[in-house]
């Protein structure tokens, strides 16, 4: 059984990325717990996103969140009907990464789902702060679904990494999930610099990562070598040259993060905006 934990602020962007991973996760047992956490006083908010604007429930709507949590729950029911799958609400008060943290622990959860609100300027954030915390400051796996992507099984999986971590079976296991879901081919990635080589380090990890992917995955993996000055450059052309459906890293990878989800900021890169990221924690 697989325990998801979906924070929601009752938009657009958490009902879409709860409506992507029910589908991802179709044809797997899951416990989805919607996690709404208010201030310590429970102001009210704008209702649960529907289509519907002449819905009782529209979006103009007032109410106190508890209650919307409730309507939001009788909406998920109604519209994902999968035997496979259970949701529970869970409504929470103070401070939203401890909250997180908590329920982590006490529900067994094993990937943390968000959606993101997406740049909408040249010089805006990539991410939201609430996803960037989850990403760095929570030892779960992540994944972060940007705003509007419909579904897309993953067949092509970009995993760029700079080999200066070992893979150890956490991360395999990560892996393994995701290929098997969509069947995927994982595509890994280094970005180098002209003239550059890998150490001795890096070397051992590429190796070690290549006879694993090809003793589970004989022929359904490949290795890329990137020259570029600029990580997210690399990235973007990798993504819309292989038509990439999601990117995978690790969070011990730090330089791969910083890079392309929290230094950078949007210029002229694409692919932050339309491709699903799963970030693993040892």
């Amino acid at each position: 059984m697989k325990n998801i934990l979906i924070p929601t602020d009752f938009s657009e962007n958490a009902w879409n990325a709860l409506k992507y991973i029910q589908e991802l996760y179709a044809k797997v047992n899951c416990n989805f717990y919607l996690l709404h956490v208010s201030d310590f006083i429970d102001y009210p908010a704008a209702s649960v996103y529907k289509e519907d604007t002449e819905s009782p429930l529209s979006q103009k709507e007032v109410i106190p969140t508890k209650r919307q949590l409730n309507e939001l729950l009788k909406l998920v029911e109604v519209t994902f009907s999968n035997s496979r799958h259970s949701y529970y609400g869970i409504h929470d008060h103070g401070f939203f990464i401890e909250s997180v943290k908590r329920h982590i622990a006490e529900k067994k959860i094993d990937l943390i789902v968000m959606g993101t609100k997406g740049a909408t300027g040249m010089r805006q954030r990539i991410i939201g702060s609430n996803a960037g915390d989850v990403i760095t400051k929570v030892p779960c796996n992540a994944m972060i679904i940007p705003k509007g992507v419909g579904f897309v099984q993953p067949e092509e999986v970009a995993f760029p990494t700079d080999y200066n971590i070992f893979y150890s079976p956490r991360i395999l296991k990560a892996i393994d999930e995701v290929m098997e879901l969509g069947q995927a081919n994982m595509r890994v990635m280094n970005v180098a610099k002209a003239d550059s080589h890998l150490n001795e380090v890096q070397e051992r990890n590429q190796e070690y990562l290549s006879d694993y992917l090809n003793a589970t995955f004989p022929s359904r993996n490949t290795f890329h070598t990137i020259t570029n000055k600029s990580v997210k450059s690399a990235i973007q052309c990798f993504v819309e040259s292989r038509d990439i459906d999601m990117i995978v890293m690790v969070a011990k990878n730090l330089n791969f993060i910083q890079q392309i989800l929290f230094d950078s900021l949007v210029e002229k890169i694409s692919f932050h905006t339309k491709v699903p990221f799963l970030v693993i924690h040892e």
